[in-house]
C-alpha cells in the first residue's frame, strides 16, 4: 500500500471552512449520563452537534495526538517501504511506558504508521517523526501548521506521540482533526483493523486495537482512535455508524478504564432510541 495523498476537505463539514455550534443546540441531556469530561457528537453530514458536553475546553489529547502525526507523515509522501530502526532515541523517558518494539527492531515506515495508530505504539510514532526530514523539530512544526491550516486555535502539539501533556485541544477541534484524517484512506484502515503482526525473526507479534470496539460487531466504525495519559484521562474519537447516519465521537477525560466504551454505547443506545421515538 502506498502513501497516497488523502482527498481534502471531502464532506459537508469541511466543505463550509469551519466547524459551527448553532444557537439552541442540544447539550447532553439528563437521560444521557456520561463519564467523560469533555464530549462532541456531530452528524457527520449537517454537522449538526447532537451532543454537547464542555466541548470547548482546551485539555490534553494524550496519542489522539498520533492523528495528525499520521496526517503529517502522509502529506510529506514519504517512502512507505523504508526501512526505519526503533533507537534507544526512540525510548519514552518522560513516562516510562512500556513497548513490545525492543531497541533495534527494524520495520518499513508504513507498518510503523500502522502500529502507531492501531496500537498506539510510542516508540513507532516517535521513531516516525524522528526520521521525518529534518529531524524531530521539523515534524512538530508540521504538526502546528497543519493545525493552523485547519483553524485550530485551541491546539497545540509538542511531541508525535501524546506523551507530553502539553499536546492539547478541545473536542470541537478534535472533530475537525477527526472529519480531515477520515479523508485519508490509510488512516480509516489502519484504525480499524482489529490486530496486526510484525514478524520479528522466526515469531510473530500480535497487537491488539486499543480499541475494543472494533471488534464488536453491533458496531460500524470507519476510524477510531484512543488515547490515554493522566492528565487527559481516558481519550477517544472514532467515525462510526450510529442510528443509520455517519456521526463523529469525541469523548475526552473519562475516568475508569472501561468508561469511554461505556459513554460511547450510551451515546450509541441513545442515538439508537432517539430515532425510535420519531417513528
Amino acid at each position: 500500500m502506498g502513501f497516497g495523498k488523502g482527498v481534502r476537505w471531502a464532506g459537508s463539514l469541511l466543505a463550509t471552512g469551519c466547524l459551527c455550534l448553532s444557537a439552541g443546540a442540544p447539550h447532553a441531556p439528563a437521560q444521557l449520563a456520561l463519564k467523560s469530561a469533555s464530549a462532541l457528537v456531530l452528524d457527520q453530514n449537517t454537522g449538526k452537534p447532537l451532543v454537547e458536553k464542555q466541548a470547548g475546553a482546551v485539555v490534553p489529547i494524550a496519542s489522539l495526538t498520533k492523528l495528525m502525526t499520521a496526517m503529517v507523515l502522509l502529506d510529506a509522501h514519504l517512502d512507505p517501504k523504508e526501512k526505519l530502526t526503533i533507537t534507544k532515541d526512540d525510548l519514552d523517558v518522560l513516562r516510562h511506558s512500556r513497548s513490545r518494539l525492543p531497541v533495534g527492531t527494524q520495520l518499513p515506515r508504513e507498518q510503523a504508521l500502522l502500529l502507531a495508530l492501531l496500537a498506539s505504539e510510542n516508540r513507532a510514532a516517535h521513531a516516525l517523526g524522528r526520521t521525518f526530514p529534518g529531524g524531530l523539530p521539523a515534524f512538530v512544526h508540521a504538526m502546528n501548521a497543519k493545525a493552523a491550516q485547519l483553524g485550530l486555535t485551541g491546539t497545540r502539539f509538542e511531541d508525535p506521540t501524546g506523551l507530553s501533556s502539553g499536546n492539547v485541544a478541545t473536542a470541537w477541534d478534535l472533530a475537525r482533526i477527526l472529519q480531515t484524517a477520515y479523508t485519508y484512506p490509510e488512516i480509516r484502515d489502519f484504525t480499524t483493523r482489529p490486530e496486526a503482526n510484525l514478524q520479528a525473526g522466526r515469531r510473530s507479534i500480535a497487537f491488539p486495537n486499543t480499541n475494543a470496539l472494533v471488534r464488536n460487531s453491533r458496531w460500524n466504525i470507519g476510524l477510531s482512535k484512543t488515547g490515554y495519559i493522566e492528565e487527559a484521562g481516558r481519550c477517544l474519537v472514532m467515525q462510526a455508524m450510529l442510528a443509520n447516519r455517519p456521526v463523529l465521537v469525541i469523548l475526552l477525560d473519562s475516568w475508569g478504564k472501561y468508561s469511554r466504551l461505556g459513554d460511547a454505547n450510551r451515546i450509541k443506545q441513545w442515538l439508537e432510541a432517539r430515532r425510535g421515538s420519531k417513528g
